[in-house]
């Protein structure tokens, strides 16, 4: 049966309403989006030991360098079809519905590929530990099955976010999500696997979760319908996604070479500081996804009110924006604080001899990160402002010179006269303070400019 998909007017009315409205279902989205991987952490760390655990966290900086450039492009998509819905130019919304998932599933094969074959290679190159680097070999080359799923599901996710539905994508998580944690404890602790069974229940989560977005677009009605005789590349808006998407997707791969350097740095430290390493980052991420759904509401909402000529309401979008980034990002912070030794001990076996090591090295990692994460949400919340208002090159740039840059930097100064792992960790807020400040710099030139020209206008 035909249902339409509700869109929000994000270009009148009161902001932060509509604001939390968009971000807390993909916040809760991108939590159970997490489990895929907390899932595999957590069962792994539980039943197959430290080692197991190491194993696939040392995959994760590799995974992100990986895909991260190109699940970028489906920020395009949120872009562009969000621009021409504020500008009411509808043949062009459905172009990029069905553009979108031509281009996703052609990404997909390439980064499915690319990592299959250089995933054991560039593990190598990271030092990922000997006891370590036959698990995550094998981990990584049964994830890569799955990524064109994951892919294709997060374009079409992108397409519901530009007509303002994020609650669809949370439950469609919500079911996969479940599906990945029960295939988890069954292909480990019945069937007797351990990495191998935890990246088959990812492979198949991710494909349940792109043929429930599939389902969605297809039985839905009006500008967001798919129908799959029509999905093919439509040159022209596969170059605009490309233009548009790709520097998002570039950002996120600077982010991960710097990370994949850190993560280099923490495997010289052994196999327990790894598995530490490890659960804390995935509780991190857990604070992090939470706050970065704001980061897709500011382009959304932006990009809206430019398509609209409402250059007025984006200082409110601003405004609501930080307002919801740290009601979201400061109390998690909090927890973490808090309540992080209970949080590490989810990931590990109480029995295991590395047991009370993990988990102070665990706490170290969110001492120096977690709890300073809603300064990473700031620095997000301006990025996706700026790049809202149509600037694609603009903030990578930004972020490769305030996140990338100055992490090596870090890395190769700093870490080398106080080689420990608390100074290495460090590196991650000091990065976030500085790319706030250039980002927010970057917004200010940029609003005046669109001022100036809609006073000029007006003038005229």
């Amino acid at each position: 049966m035909a249902a339409s998909i509700e869109q929000v007017n994000m270009t009148e009315g009161a902001l932060l309403p509509k604001v939390l409205r968009f971000s807390l279902p993909l916040a809760a989205t991108g939590v159970l989006q997490l489990l895929f991987n907390a899932a595999d952490v957590i069962v792994v760390g539980k039943f197959a030991g430290a080692t197991a655990l190491a194993a696939v966290g040392a995959t994760t900086a590799l995974i992100n360098l990986l895909v991260n450039a190109f699940m970028g492009i489906s920020v395009g998509v949120n872009i562009l079809v969000a621009r021409y819905l504020g500008c009411r130019e509808d043949e062009r919304v459905r172009a990029c519905v069905h553009t979108s998932f031509a281009l996703s599933l052609l990404l997909g094969l390439i980064v499915m590929l690319a990592g299959l074959t250089l995933s054991t290679p560039m593990l190598e190159l990271m030092s990922t530990p000997k006891d370590v680097l036959p698990l995550s070999s094998l981990y990584l080359r049964i994830y890569f099955i799955g990524i064109p799923g994951t892919i294709m599901y997060n374009f079409g996710a992108a397409l519901l976010r530009a007509f303002g539905d994020t609650k669809r994508p949370m439950l469609f998580l919500t079911v996969s999500g479940v599906i990945n944690a029960c295939l988890n404890l069954f292909f480990v602790l019945v069937c007797g696997m351990s990495v191998d069974g935890v990246a088959t229940a990812t492979v198949i989560s991710q494909y349940i979760s792109l043929f429930l977005v599939v389902r969605c677009l297809c039985r839905s009605e009006g500008l967001s319908h798919l129908e799959l005789k029509s999905i093919r590349l439509n040159r022209e808006e596969s170059l605009r996604m490309i233009q548009i998407g790709l520097p998002a997707g570039l950002q996120s791969t600077l982010f991960s070479i710097s990370n994949v350097l850190i993560q280099s740095s923490v495997n010289s430290f052994g196999a327990s500081v790894v598995a530490a390493s490890t659960a804390s980052a995935s509780i991190e991420g857990f604070v992090y996804t939470a706050m970065n759904s704001v980061f897709h509401a500011a382009i959304t909402f932006t990009s809206q009110n430019l398509g609209a000529g409402r250059i007025d309401r984006i200082k409110k979008v601003l405004g609501a924006c930080t307002v919801t980034v740290l009601l979201i990002g400061v109390p998690l912070c909090l927890i973490c604080h808090f309540f992080g030794t209970s949080l590490l001990s989810i990931y590990v076996s109480s029995s295991d001899a590395t047991y009370e090591t993990v988990i102070r090295d665990g706490m170290i990692r969110l001492h120096c990160i977690a709890c300073d994460y809603y300064i990473c949400g700031l620095m997000e919340v301006m990025c996706g402002m700026v790049r809202g208002l149509g600037k694609s090159w603009l903030p990578m740039f930004v972020t490769g010179v305030g996140a990338c840059l100055s992490r090596i930097i870090w890395i190769y100064t700093v870490f080398q006269m106080f080689h420990t792992p608390r100074v290495l960790y460090l590196s991650y807020p000091m990065s976030w303070v500085l790319t706030l400040v250039m980002h927010s710099a970057c917004f200010l030139v940029i609003y005046r400019q669109y001022e100036k020209r809609r006073g000029a206008r007006a003038a005229a």
